[in-house]
């Protein structure tokens, strides 16, 4: 008699959990990972429509099928961070530009003028304090880009598709 007790209870553990398994099945047209990758015979196949790609809006596609041009400046950007009037530390900055095709022409020919303006919107952003505490913040590197894109569009036009950050270093004084 101890030993069917705890037989009993098992059997209705194992039961109960198999019945509520069956109970709250996915539905048979949305199968589940497992069944659809352990590639069982029996597992439903997905619908055709989802083998196609999602329909895109045709600017998304367009920009796509131009190739971008990547183009490296040629020297760092050196930016002093100064607090409480003396320089604390120096921002050291690589950057490069992501522009359409034949655009790099345009980029060597207005270096020199990008260099300016990138030059002083790094030095406004440093004078409002973008450079200081957490400066690899999300925000405050997403307002920088934004400012080095929309002044290397005033002096490219609209060749300039992004200015990419690729070295970034705060080397304390």
């Amino acid at each position: 008699m101890k030993i069917l007790l705890p037989l009993i209870l098992l059997l209705l553990g194992i039961g109960g959990g198999v019945g509520a398994g069956l109970a709250l099945r996915p539905a048979a047209d949305a199968p589940s990972g497992d069944a659809a990758l352990s590639g069982d015979p029996g597992a439903p196949e997905p619908p055709a429509e989802a083998e196609e790609p999602m329909a895109q809006p045709a600017a998304a596609l367009e920009d796509h099928a131009a190739p971008a041009e990547y183009i490296k400046l040629n020297n760092q950007f050196v930016v002093p961070v100064v607090e409480r009037g003396a320089v604390e530390a120096v921002m050291v900055m690589s950057l490069s530009l992501e522009v359409g095709p034949g655009g790099a022409e345009a980029v060597y020919a207005h270096e020199p003028k990008l260099r300016d303006v990138f030059l002083q919107v790094m030095f406004d952003h440093a004078n409002m304090g973008g450079f200081a505490g957490v400066f690899t913040d999300t925000a405050r590197l997403d307002t920088l880009r934004s400012g080095l894109v929309e002044s290397a569009a005033g002096v490219i036009g609209p060749a300039v598709k992004s200015v990419l950050i690729t070295d970034f270093v705060r080397q304390p004084l």
